[in-house]
């Protein structure tokens, strides 16, 4: 089966596995994939009402039926998902309707944010992908994802482990992001690139509030876009949601207007909400839409349209640079990502990365590089390599949409990179030189700038992607080039319509006063349409001719920037990094930079006390990101990674008591646990984390965790602070059970829930102390019960 049933018309999916099965008796807790084995014929049951509801495709019953979730089952992922899909099949055979593979997240977090790998992740993708495609799945349904980076892992794994179609629905929040902080653009332009079929949202939330994010998501991605919401909100008391069927189907036709084609439901719907959203279509078709088309590169929480000047960061590059060198060799990935924190601060919008060295080995290395600069800089990267296997390995590790820097005009240059670029999606530079080296003349260099944007579309590339640089030389050597390449760049433009690299520096080499003559050179190109200046940023200089420019062209509206900038309100740009960097303990754990935190703490403790730098540095900058995430200036991956800077601030600070003979620093003990029934765990472990970092020490009882075992654990420990969580509605009557268990003590513990479904009218109901949004508010709990 191809694509084309994605193409024409409506489409309609099937709704709720889980709240049916649920309805009919599942457990809470109980491994709903495991009923492939035992209770076939009750699936089957499930398949036909959805088909006679009006379902064209269901999603077979392998949700989590991955390595991870299915290691104490007794079963293997090829066993479950071969009868789940064998029972779908033979459920609506003679119908037409089609049976997807349903691929739902691991349930870990994947690196940087947590300890499981990218190709980890991939591999455990990779075997649903191939037992599902051997027991005959129609096509696969990735959904339900918060991460960019494992809907990637999953993505890559369908793709390359079978011929099927690909549909890909993340779940996001009012707020436009997911829980890892992913942008609606990046999501699309990531995805599309990635070769998925269709994209869409599901679950999280009902069609009223998913409405304005299908109709953002429209407009960033050619695909059919899909919409599989929720029926409303759940009731955290009983589970019921707040929409009925034909509420439902109401509230989804805003979004077919939009321009959706593939709707179902998520969580709280049935056939009875497929039948009555298959009555309130018929007939009706899709709304027209407008795709955004311009440039466009991102990391998963920073989107980055290329509409006006884009600063690319150079410094990410071992050229001159004797400390750079030495990094490379030693693999001192942290002098690199203080390298690249300074360019992001200093207001650069995409980061050249060029690890090519005589002795490095590119191919592990760029990958390596790359991992490492995700895990604290959320700017879109360009990796800058002649090596293509290089290009590939870091490209398949990067979390977004990338550039890849360079082709030239060469046919086996062109052949034997664009696939590469296509495949992941990324855009690409093309330098205007073939095997005749650099023409002389502008006309020349815009022929080979034509001819690799026909390569790049003749492979599949959107013109959009491709990107040309009209190549700097020295103007003190070749004086009369300059102007050739100021008359290339506006030819470029004007005649290609497409983005315009140069690598401005390049343009004073031997002469004095570089800086005066390489502004002025970006003044000049930027008038002639330069669009994506390769510069120092952390030259003040640099940075205040762009600015500039934006005032004059009018791309800095009303000069809100400009009078930011020299207003005050900017921190002036730092100087590039050396081996004697000016950053302090605070900006260390602000940024996350883990190597640099311990070794400035170190510092710190020849002038200060073990006791000063945690009330005067630690807990001041952990608390600077936590409001920062409340926000919403930070993200998830951010918060954790201040969070493991500050782990090995109070390493040192551990080591330097225990070398005194003193007692570990602690502030008070709690205990955290998913409440039993509930395999969900996430955000507990993101709260433990948050809280280990402060301080406390956090007695983490897991998930799936019966009410008396959380009782005994605080009456053996004495512990004065309980934090519990759950995901699912089905689980909350535990969590009521566990609150009410440990009221009974003699002296009970302060009690803290949260958790996707937990309110604070329902906390206040089951006798729960506090409730907390998220791991900053459970900070805050801890502090006034445990100081």
């Amino acid at each position: 089966m191809g694509t084309e049933i994605f193409q024409h018309g409506i489409l309609m999916l099937d709704g709720a596995m889980g709240t049916v099965l649920q309805q009919r008796g599942l457990p809470p807790g109980g491994q709903p994939e495991l009923l492939n084995l035992t209770e076939p014929a009750l699936l089957a049951s499930v398949y036909r009402e959805y088909v006679d509801a009006g379902s064209r495709v269901v999603y077979a019953n392998t949700f989590g039926a991955n390595g991870l979730k299915l290691a104490k089952s007794g079963h293997s992922v090829t066993e479950v998902v071969r009868a789940a899909v064998t029972v779908a099949k033979e459920a609506v055979a003679g119908t037409g309707t089609l049976v997807a593979l349903d691929v739902g997240p691991l349930g870990e977090l994947l690196e940087p944010m947590g300890t499981l790998t990218f190709e980890r992740a991939y591999d455990l993708f990779r075997e649903m992908m191939e037992a599902g495609a051997g027991a005959g799945a129609d096509l696969i349904a990735i959904e339900t994802m918060t991460d960019l980076y494992e809907t990637k892992a999953a993505l890559l794994a369908a793709k390359e482990a079978a011929s099927l179609p690909v549909l890909v629905t993340m779940s996001f929040e009012a707020d436009g992001r997911t829980f890892t902080g992913c942008t609606v653009a990046s999501m699309a332009r990531t995805l599309e690139g990635l070769g998925a079929d269709a994209i869409g949202l599901n679950c999280s939330l009902g069609p009223d509030k998913l409405a304005p994010l299908l109709k953002e998501l429209c407009e960033h991605t050619r695909l059919p876009v899909v919409a599989k919401p929720n029926a409303g909100l759940p009731d955290p008391v009983d589970g019921h949601y707040d929409m009925g069927p034909e509420e439902f189907a109401r509230a989804l036709l805003p979004c077919v207007e939009a321009g959706v084609s593939i709707v179902g439901g998520c969580c709280g719907t049935s056939p009875d909400y497929i039948r009555a959203l298959s009555a309130a279509l018929a007939g009706k078709q899709p709304g027209q839409r407008r795709y955004r088309e311009t440039g466009f590169v991102c990391s998963a929480v920073t989107p980055t349209p290329l509409a006006g000047v884009r600063v690319i960061g150079e410094r990410i590059n071992p050229t001159g640079k004797k400390r750079f060198q030495q990094a490379l060799l030693e693999e001192d990935l942290y002098y690199i990502l203080d390298v690249a924190v300074q360019q992001e601060d200093a207001g650069a919008d995409i980061l050249d990365v060029n690890v090519g060295y005589p002795g490095v080995d590119e191919v592990t290395m760029l990958p390596k590089v790359i991992k490492k600069l995700q895990s604290a800089v959320s700017l879109p990267l360009q990796l800058d390599s002649s090596n293509p296997d290089a290009l590939e390995a870091g490209l398949r590790v990067y979390n977004g949409k990338a550039a890849v820097n360079s082709v030239n005009g060469e046919p086996e240059v062109l052949d034997r990179v664009l696939p590469i670029v296509k495949k992941y999606g990324a855009a690409v530079v093309g330098l205007t030189l073939d095997k005749g080296g650099i023409p002389q003349t502008a006309e020349e260099r815009v022929a080979i700038a034509r001819r690799i944007l026909n390569a790049a579309l003749s492979y599949g590339i959107p013109k959009e992607d491709v990107w040309i640089d009209c190549l700097t030389l020295t103007v003190s050597a070749q004086q009369e080039q300059a102007r050739e390449t100021l008359k290339a760049v506006r030819m470029v433009r004007e005649e290609l319509g497409l983005q315009v690299v140069l690598g401005v520096s390049n343009i004073s080499f031997g002469l004095p006063n570089r800086t005066l003559v390489t502004r002025n050179f970006l003044i000049q190109a930027m008038g002639a349409g330069l669009t994506l200046p390769i510069i120092n940023p952390n030259q003040k200089e640099m940075m205040d001719a762009v600015a500039t420019y934006k005032v004059l062209s009018g791309e800095d509206a009303g000069c809100r920037d400009y009078v930011a900038r020299f207003a005050g309100d900017t921190p002036a740009a730092k100087p590039a990094a050396t081996g004697n960097s000016d950053m302090t303990l605070d900006d260390a754990i602000l940024r996350g930079l883990k190597a640099d935190a311990g070794r400035l703490a170190a510092e710190a403790l020849q002038t200060e006390s073990e006791l000063s730098l945690v009330e005067n540095h630690l807990i001041p900058a952990l608390d600077r990101v936590g409001e920062d995430y409340e926000r919403g200036k930070v993200f998830l991956p951010q918060l954790l990674s201040a969070a493991q800077a500050a782990q090995a601030v109070f390493e040192v600070i551990r080591s330097s008591i225990a070398a005194k003979g003193g007692a570990p620093v602690k502030k008070g003990k709690l205990v955290v646990a998913t409440v039993q029934g509930d395999i969900h765990d996430i955000g507990k472990n993101i709260v433990k984390t948050v809280l280990e970092n402060y301080g406390y020490e956090v007695l983490d009882l897991g998930r799936d965790v019966p009410p008396e075992t959380v009782l005994n654990t605080v009456r053996e420990q004495g512990v004065r602070l309980v934090g519990l969580s759950a995901l699912m509605t089905t689980t909350l009557p535990a969590m009521e059970k566990t609150v009410r268990l440990l009221g009974t003590l003699e002296q009970p513990p302060v009690v803290f829930v949260g958790g996707a479904v937990v309110t604070p009218e329902y906390a206040a109901q089951v006798g729960a102390d506090h409730y907390a949004a998220d791991a900053r508010q459970s900070v805050e709990i801890a502090r006034k019960v445990l100081g």
